[in-house]
């Protein structure tokens, strides 16, 4: 039955605490248990090792052995790159690692915006303070950037030369474990690893991926800026398109604690290796084209320019309004009424008397909003996005399709554990809202 908000707070009922309880328990393997997850570590940086071989000596084309004799040459040509070409430099670690330290420095030290989090069921319900101070950090960055580059001490074109960072690992209270160390080790021990007052999991999510994304895209206009005389159109909408999502991140921070990733997603190999290497270094693979060849083999006619940036910026306010719709409902179960207000506060952010479907176990699914039309409208504005980063360079090469690949696979993927844990934790009051909410990403479609 749907219904329409009140300001009452939800309370989990007795029998929603005891499927919560059975949520925090590991009941079944998922990325295809320990040989999938074994595969997916050794796989991911093997592929981002060669794609970027493809992008960096081969013109942005995919290499392959055309025949059996040809596959031993064509691996020790792949190895003698990776030896030689890919290995990271201490000057590589100097830059990669200072930025990260930078990074904890300022969210240790900015200013920042309090947001309480979520009720999380295994700390019995308690909610965790979040200092939402991203934005402020963000335009410290830019300072920072900026001063470094116009006095020499450090040229932003020098990002790009330097692709290859170091992992980080993190240890604390376990939850959800398997028993299975390598599996373990994917999906993590721990579900809020903390130091002081910083949540390493939303500080690696927001600070250091989408910083890198865009820097990396600021880098490569001024590469061509110097090089050219100009900076291309293709290349200034990967800057607008970098910065959207970073200022995004940004802006709304107090929203991410009411996020999958912040609720359920574990601290592991999964959500680390992603933060600090495949974000940062697999998404950007335009840019990377586009500051190594020349212009004319993706230039675009003007109404084709007009077209992509209509269609990055629909899709980006779909995917931002739809957040904080999303989020803002959460937060007014909780009993918060008064929210941040950043720069850009875009139209219909809130969903003023939002009707939603009150569920046995407590919490309430939202019909209202872009959330009244399908249950995932910001996964299926997410992934438009991804897809224009690709589409930005048109078909010169395949390599940057690589992100809106991958990302459908991921969010089909995600959709899928999140549903099963939806039919699990709500019953019939999910079938209820499947019912009111018939699709799943794009209504009419799918």
């Amino acid at each position: 039955m749907v219904e329409k908000s009140s300001p009452k707070k939800v309370v989990i009922s007795d029998a929603g605490k005891a499927v919560d309880r059975r949520l925090d328990q590991h009941e079944q393997y998922e990325f295809g248990g320990p040989l999938g997850v074994t595969a997916i570590m050794l796989g991911f940086p093997t592929l981002m090792y060669y794609l970027w071989i493809c992008l960096w000596f081969y013109d942005g084309q995919l290499v392959y052995p055309h025949s059996v004799e040809e596959v031993k040459p064509f691996l020790a040509r792949m190895w003698t790159h990776v030896c030689e070409d890919a290995n990271p430099s201490l000057y590589a670690w100097k830059v990669y690692g200072g930025n990260i330290i930078f990074q904890f420095i300022l969210a240790l030290v900015m200013p920042g915006y309090q947001q309480e989090g979520l009720p999380v069921p295994s700390l019995n319900y308690k909610t965790l303070m979040y200092n939402c101070n991203a934005l402020y950090s963000l335009y410290a960055t830019m300072i920072a950037a900026a001063a470094l580059h116009y006095t020499s001490v450090f040229r932003l074109t020098e990002i790009l030369d330097n692709f290859w960072p170091p992992h980080v690992v993190a240890t604390g209270s376990q939850i959800r474990m398997s028993g299975n160390f390598i599996y373990d080790v994917f999906m993590g021990a721990i579900l809020n690893p903390r130091i002081g007052s910083i949540d390493l999991k939303m500080w690696a999510e927001v600070r250091i991926p989408w910083v890198i994304v865009f820097f990396l895209s600021v880098s490569g206009g001024c590469k061509q800026y110097e090089e050219l005389g100009y900076v291309t159109p293709n290349m200034a909408f990967m800057i607008l398109a970098t910065w959207l999502y970073l200022n995004a991140c940004a802006k709304g921070e107090e929203c991410i604690p009411q996020t999958w990733d912040m609720y359920h997603e574990k601290w592991g190999f999964m959500v680390i290796f992603w933060n600090f290497a495949g974000v940062p270094f697999s998404y950007i693979y335009s840019i990377v084209y586009m500051a190594r060849q020349d212009p004319s083999k993706y230039h675009f006619s003007t109404p084709r320019y007009v077209f992509m940036f209509a269609t990055l910026l629909t899709a980006y306010y779909i995917f931002d309004t739809s957040m904080s719709q999303k989020s803002r409902f959460k937060m007014q179960t909780q009993g918060i009424t008064t929210f941040r207000t950043a720069f850009p506060q875009l139209p219909w952010s809130i969903v003023k008397n939002p009707t939603y479907i009150q569920t046995a176990h407590g919490n309430r699914l939202l019909t209202s909003g872009w959330w009244a039309y399908s249950r995932k409208p910001n996964y299926a504005a997410d992934w438009v996005q991804s897809f224009c980063w690709g589409a930005i360079i048109g078909n010169a090469s395949p390599i940057p399709y690589f992100y809106s690949v991958f990302f459908i696979t991921v969010l089909v993927h995600r959709v899928g554990r999140d549903f099963e844990r939806c039919a699990i934790k709500y019953g019939k009051d999910w079938e209820e809202y499947c019912r009111v909410v018939k699709y799943k990403f794009v209504p009419g479609i799918y």
